[in-house]
């Protein structure tokens, strides 16, 4: 488990971010815990940003539960002596361990320090090319991969994922407080499966309970993004490898915070 003390024992190790100036954006998504749709929202800010005409990347830093591939549609690929990325239909480049197992279904079994040098591996290694934004997949929690993540590349910022139940909702308060510590700066909260829309009336309803996404995101005084649905097309879009058909504004609302915290002087 990751604290402050973790934080600063690392740092006086001199470890330090390296730069990657063909990227112009690294975004880290992360979730207090599983289950709530990280992944998801963050191949909808990939495939948003591919089709505003941006060149978008996924880092797909779940090392032992890699599910990005399967949601494009790639499975593994051959690798030379530089690593390089698959690219989706529209051509978001994907770089996960699931291109790089025989079998996807493949148990990956490793201790936090191999985890964390895959991870550090994908960013400092992977051919990306000139991106304009990279995303990464953050594993749930707050243990050693999004501590790499957050010690070794220059974020630009966090989306946070969460869902409206009461858990959720603690632990998320939990990731806040580790980008908080990183002085990592929080892009925004999406608050995912807020609602089920009743196909039959149009009823909106509250499956997992009151939605909690804006009072949390008051109460932590993060931006809040949006809350979004439990959607049976986005999850059989995502089964079938086709999130990039799955039409979404969510990269859009995404840019416009980004941009208000640059104005603000909050993001460099």
């Amino acid at each position: 488990m990751s604290s402050e003390a973790d934080v600063k024992s690392h740092e006086k190790k001199g470890i330090k971010k390296t730069p990657r100036p063909e990227i112009k954006h690294a975004i880290a998504v992360m979730s207090g815990k599983g289950g709530v749709g990280k992944s998801s929202v963050t191949a909808l800010l990939a495939s948003g940003a591919q089709k505003e005409g941006y060149r978008a990347g996924v880092l797909d830093a779940d090392i032992t539960g890699p599910s990005i591939p399967r949601m494009f549609g790639l499975k593994a690929s051959p690798q030379g002596k530089k690593l390089t990325p698959a690219e989706s239909p529209l051509g978001v480049k994907l770089m996960s361990l699931n291109l790089l197992l025989p079998h996807e279904d493949d148990a990956v079994i490793w201790r936090g320090p191999l985890i964390g040098r895959a991870v550090s591996q994908f960013w400092e290694d992977v051919d990306w090319g000139e991106l304009d934004y990279l995303f990464i997949d953050l594993p749930p929690g707050t243990a050693d991969a999004p501590l790499t993540v957050m010690q070794t590349i220059p974020l630009d910022g966090l989306v946070v994922v969460s869902s409206p139940q009461d858990l959720a909702v603690m632990v998320v308060k939990k990731a806040l407080k580790m980008a908080g510590s990183m002085s990592i700066p929080i892009l925004g909260l999406v608050e995912n499966m807020s609602y089920l829309v009743c196909p039959h009336c149009g009823e909106k309803i509250e499956v997992f309970g009151r939605s909690q996404g804006e009072e949390v995101a008051r109460m932590t005084d993060v931006p809040f993004l949006v809350s979004l649905p439990l959607d049976k097309d986005l999850a059989e879009c995502c089964d079938h490898g086709r999130v990039e058909s799955y039409d979404s504004d969510l990269f859009n609302l995404l840019s416009q915070a980004q941009k208000k915290m640059e104005i603000g002087g909050k993001v460099k």
